[in-house]
């Protein structure tokens, strides 16, 4: 029998209210987000949206706590996030469960998000004690004599709008890098998910951080502008769609930016590997989280010589995917974060049926009043086709043959996007050739493009997004070098 597991409750974990300058606050401005339980539909919570005022509050904290936390040794600032991991830890499945229920997310794959939250502060506890600036090689010519060095910075308040698909950790990656190099944070969080980013701010709050120094809102686009507008913020770091991303860098002014996009992330199946292993990883990696990852894989090319080997393999891991309840530790697929998205998914698939794509599994609803949309693979596609060109963002991918490995390059690279690709491959000359050509941000060999570890340096090309994250390259991002010669 697969094990379910039980919910327990929620409410502890946070109050339904914005966190801003070191006080919960109820008031808003008298409209609610509503947060519901992904697959049962109950409400979770309503939290006031902020007001402008809210938001100018927020925005003033953060500025006047800017000494205070930089004042904090780097010593400080690492035991603190030692201390926040260590809260983590301690309620790891609390946690966990509110990520399964405000976000649908797999029970397995929710909690490996919350070791992965440990992995993350922890590394920045690390990492504020070794981040540092560079000496500078001047003793020659004019500079005979001299020496030189930089020490870094923290560049100011961080404006932080996250997604989500993972509520906690993606907060993570921006507020953790943040407290290590000392530079506030005004959090706005997805408003499907916003529970684990105010469980957040009570931790934060438990350990003591400097008041001010991280608020957290939920608001409207008008009152969210305002923060990404605002002089008075040093860096927007945004993670979400590329069509709101962009637009937040047309209005975001001079201030520093972030962005981490989205993707339609390709895998190539090259001849000589194991295909029934490779097999079973892409299927996983294609619908985990029902594909709500900006790195789940969605275009699969397969060289000419194995692709029916493989076409068959990939079929029949895909009919024994589970979906349906996040919180049955069998299910892989859960439901859809909204009935927006996946009415859109649905015609996404339709729309390419109806122009002559072929459903090799899949490809229909498995409960349309829960959002469950089945595991869904295609061939036959065009590349105007919305499945083919744009980010889906759901449990459906494509699957195509190609002549060799040079064509299986031409058509990953044939994309807006550019953020991971995975290469299956045994060819030492085919792995270099794919870091050498493949136009993304990161190459993973003989695994899928939603590999990712917390430290490397992660990001995009093209319309993925700008900037690097992962927790060393994120603290560079928000602070600047100052040289000094004598």
């Amino acid at each position: 029998m697969p094990q379910t597991t039980t919910m327990p409750p929620v409410s502890a974990l946070y109050n339904p209210s914005n966190y801003i300058n070191g006080s919960w606050v109820a008031e808003g401005d008298g409209s609610f987000n509503t947060v519901i339980d992904k697959y049962s539909g109950a409400e979770l919570a309503r939290i006031p949206n902020a007001t402008a005022e809210n938001m100018e509050a927020a925005i003033v904290a953060a500025r006047g706590s800017r000494a205070a936390v930089w004042k904090l040794s780097a010593g400080e600032r690492s035991a603190k996030l030692e201390a926040l991991a260590a809260l983590i830890a301690k309620h790891e499945e609390e946690l966990a469960m509110l990520i399964v229920r405000e976000g649908g997310k797999p029970v397995g794959y929710a909690k490996a998000e919350i070791a992965r939250c440990i992995t993350t502060v922890r590394t920045a506890a690390s990492e504020a004690l070794r981040f540092t600036g560079e000496s500078v090689p001047l003793d020659y010519g004019a500079g005979a004599g001299k020496t030189a060095f930089t020490k870094r910075f923290p560049i100011g308040v961080i404006a932080a709008i996250t997604p989500f698909n993972f509520p906690l950790n993606l907060v993570l990656h921006k507020v953790a890098p943040a407290m290590a190099v000392g530079c506030p944070v005004v959090l706005k969080p997805a408003p499907q998910a916003p529970l684990s980013s105010l469980a957040l701010a009570k931790l934060i709050e438990a350990i003591g951080w400097p008041k001010g120094a991280f608020s957290v809102l939920m608001c409207g686009v008008p009152v969210a502008e305002r923060l990404v507008k605002d002089e008075r913020i040093a860096m927007l770091s945004f993670t979400g769609s590329d069509k709101v991303g962009w637009h937040l860098k047309g209005i975001c002014g001079k201030k520093k930016l972030a962005l981490e996009l989205g993707g339609n992330a390709s895998v190539i199946i090259d001849e000589g590997v194991d295909l029934a292993s490779a097999a079973k990883t892409v299927a996983v990696g294609a619908n985990i989280y029902a594909g709500q990852t900006c790195i789940s894989t969605q275009r699969i090319y397969v060289v000419k010589s194995v692709f029916g080997v493989f076409r068959d393999l990939l079929v029949k891991e895909y009919a024994a995917l589970k979906a349906g309840d996040p919180s049955d530790a069998s299910v892989t697929v859960g439901p859809i974060i909204d009935k927006g998205h996946f009415e859109r998914i649905s015609s996404w698939v339709d729309e390419a049926v109806n122009a002559g794509a072929k459903v090799l599994v899949g490809g229909m609803p498995v409960d349309a009043t829960r959002n469950v949309y089945a595991a869904t693979l295609l061939t036959g596609t065009k590349r105007e086709m919305k499945v083919n060109c744009a980010e889906v963002f759901g449990p459906v991918a494509i699957l195509e043959e190609v002549a060799d490995f040079g064509e299986a390059i031409i058509r990953v690279n044939d994309s807006t996007y550019g953020l991971q690709a995975g290469v299956f491959t045994d060819s030492i000359a085919h792995m270099k050739r794919a870091h050498e050509e493949l136009e993304v941000g990161g190459v993973i060999i003989n695994n899928v493009p939603g590999f990712r570890v917390d430290s490397m340096p992660y990001g995009g090309i093209k319309d993925s997004g700008l900037g690097r994250e992962g927790v060393k390259y994120a603290m560079e991002e928000m602070s600047e070098p100052r040289l000094m010669v004598y």
